[in-house]
């Protein structure tokens, strides 16, 4: 069961990376024609929120392939938000960088997914 869990873990994060680097490209190269500045030094909490978007695209349709419902669906791509979410007061009030916003979202979200999957084991361990 352990094994099951750690390769769907990691199945998981590898279709996030997936998920950000496609339409991450793509949204970049729609801006930059568009002549929108979409540049996180300048909105680190807009490009926090556009990661965990893209990395959630990429997460949700790995698991609707492998047949999860869109409850677990959902609940993982909350959890690839909330990090963002929560910590972009901090980032306005200019407690984080933004730099440490996209550090701290990406690394919170990885437990947050842990939890999630731990709280329905039996779906992630097949």
């Amino acid at each position: 069961m352990r094994r099951h869990l750690v390769r769907h873990y990691l199945e998981m994060v590898a279709a996030m990376v997936v998920g950000m680097l496609v339409l991450g490209a793509a949204r970049t190269g729609v801006l930059a024609l568009a002549g929108v500045d979409h540049s996180a030094a300048r909105h680190p909490e807009i490009a926090a929120l556009a990661m965990a978007f893209d990395m959630s695209v990429g997460m949700v349709v790995w698991m609707r392939y492998r047949g999860h419902g869109w409850a677990g669906t959902l609940e993982m791509a909350g959890a690839m938000f909330v990090p963002a979410v929560v910590l972009a007061p901090l980032s306005w009030l200019s407690v984080i960088s933004g730099d440490q916003l996209m550090i701290a979202t990406h690394v919170v979200m990885l437990p947050l997914m842990l939890g999630v999957m731990l709280r329905r084991r039996e779906e992630y361990a097949r």
